[in-house]
C-alpha cells in the first residue's frame, strides 16, 4: 500500500475515469490520440494528480489515477476535459468542422472509487482497537 504526503496530510486516494467524445465519434486515432494523451498528462502533471494507468480508445479515454483529497471528481473532470478540448480543437481545426458546437468530449463522466480495505476491514479493526484510555462509543447503541 503506497501512501502519499501532503503537509498535514496522509493519502491514498483513487479513482478509475472513463469519458468519451461528443456523440461517440471514433476521432481519437493517430495524432489525436496522441496529443489527447499527451495533453492529459500535462493536465495531472500541473494539478499534482498522478496517473497510475491509461488508455486511449477510439471515442473514449481511461484512467485510473492518485488525487489530492482537496480536489474533488468533478473537478479534475473539468480541467482535464475542458484544457484537452480547447488545445485538441486549436491544434487540430478539422476538429472544428465535425464538431461545430465547440463541445469536443460528451457532457458526463463515469468516476469509481478504488480501495484496498472494505467496511468489514475497517469495522474488525475497530472493534479490536484497544488502548488505554481508548474511548468506544460512536455506535448508535451506547
Amino acid at each position: 500500500m503506497e501512501y502519499r504526503y501532503g503537509s498535514h496530510t496522509v493519502f491514498k486516494i483513487e479513482y478509475h475515469f472513463v469519458w468519451v467524445t461528443k456523440y461517440r465519434y471514433p476521432v481519437l486515432k493517430g495524432d489525436v490520440a496522441l496529443r489527447a494523451r499527451e495533453l492529459v498528462k500535462q493536465v495531472c502533471e500541473a494539478f499534482e494528480i498522478r496517473i497510475l494507468k491509461g488508455v486511449v480508445s477510439k471515442d473514449h479515454v481511461h484512467i485510473l489515477v492518485s488525487a489530492r483529497p482537496t480536489l474533488a471528481p468533478s473537478e479534475i473532470m473539468r480541467r482535464i476535459k475542458g484544457r484537452t478540448a480547447s488545445k485538441l480543437f486549436e491544434e487540430f481545426p478539422a476538429l472544428k468542422k465535425r464538431y461545430w458546437g465547440q463541445h469536443f468530449w460528451a457532457r458526463g463522466y463515469f468516476c469509481a472509487t478504488v480501495g484496498e480495505m472494505t467496511e468489514n476491514m475497517i469495522k474488525e479493526y475497530l472493534d479490536h482497537h484497544f488502548e488505554p484510555g481508548t474511548i468506544k462509543g460512536f455506535d448508535i447503541e451506547p
